[in-house]
């Protein structure tokens, strides 16, 4: 295993503390050797066996955003929860840094499910996971390899598979455009081994053009605001590896999310640029599924992409939702 990770000890989250739970900072390892760091959450006078969900995302921000958000919420409402950050990112460790990796990063979930199943304070057989945006997606893929995971949750889901293969919005989906964009991948890898180090790609954009669609602008008004900015989060900074997300191309994620037996809620809004990722996603776990009883899309009318981040200021995370689909499934 790594050697033990440094850790901010006090608080930097982009959201206030909350004096119903106790925070405190662990770490924990996956498979492959990589000591992964989190910030637990754990309701203040709570006994027993709780409930536990482990939570990650957005695709490239950090613990101390959304997925810590949502955690601290949760874990007011009774449940033990954990934001960590994944493998090559953030205050968890794994190098080269800024990789991504389909089979590494699903593989983090299922590392958080074996510490929470060895916590004295958590019943094995009442755990989750909850992920977001791009880590929605991993969430699934997990979902369907672990049979530990009694509950899932994909929130304002993105695909990181498809779009990578595909483009936005499947623009590049054509054999010519991936042959091409592979052509371009690959031409940086003899690139970084020559100089031995690996060229960022360039997180969001510090200023955005008034022309640029609105998903761009979107991103901007949270990575790049007081409102989400975090000094290690990679989109707030110089963002991915160019060739970090290279194997997302030809490995498909959701393949067999129709096999999921446990409790899926997917969740996104309606006026989000990724929505298209949702609806899709829903369909494939849908057909022929085992259990179709124990699933659903739940759609917030007129929420964009980053107003299930934070709420966007409107209250859009319906956290009442996520509480009962967690109590309903985790018992």
């Amino acid at each position: 295993m790594e050697n033990t990770l440094n850790m901010v000890q006090e608080w930097d989250k982009t959201f206030p503390q909350s004096d119903k739970v106790d925070h405190s900072k662990v770490t924990f390892h996956n498979r492959y050797g990589i000591t992964l760091a989190a910030d637990l959450y754990r309701p203040r006078n709570a006994e027993g066996k709780l409930a536990a969900i482990a939570m990650c995302g957005p695709f490239g921000a950090v613990k101390e955003q959304c997925a810590g958000l949502y955690a601290q919420t949760l874990a007011e409402r009774g449940f033990l929860t954990i934001a960590f950050d994944p493998s090559f990112t953030g205050e968890s460790g794994g190098s080269p840094r800024y990789m991504a990796s389909p089979d590494i990063n699903t593989e983090d979930f299922q590392a958080a499910v074996d510490y929470l199943s060895l916590r004295a304070d958590v019943d094995p057989e009442r755990i989750g996971i909850l992920g977001i945006c791009g880590w929605g997606g991993l969430a699934l893929n997990a979902a369907a390899l672990d049979t530990r995971v009694k509950a899932t949750v994909a929130s304002t889901m993105y695909d990181m598979a498809r779009v990578n293969a595909n483009g936005y919005f499947d623009a590049e989906d054509s054999e010519e455009a991936r042959y091409n964009k592979k052509i371009a991948l690959n031409t940086q890898r003899i690139r970084d081994y020559q100089s031995g180090e690996y060229a960022l790609g360039g997180g969001v954009a510090e200023v955005v053009p008034e022309d640029a669609p609105f998903y761009v602008k979107d991103y901007h008004d949270y990575y790049k605001t007081q409102r989400g900015y975090h000094p290690r989060s990679l989109n707030s900074n110089g963002g991915w590896n160019v060739t970090g997300c290279m194997s997302f191309m030809n490995q498909p994620i959701l393949m067999y999310s129709h096999e999921i037996r446990s409790a899926v809620m997917i969740l996104h809004g309606d006026a989000a640029h990724s929505f298209y990722f949702v609806k899709d996603a829903y369909d494939n776990m849908m057909k022929g599924n085992p259990n179709p009883e124990n699933k659903g899309l739940l759609v917030i009318p007129g929420a964009t992409h980053t107003d299930l981040y934070d709420g966007g200021g409107k209250d859009a995370i319906p956290f009442d939702r996520l509480e009962t689909f967690f109590r309903t499934y985790l018992k």
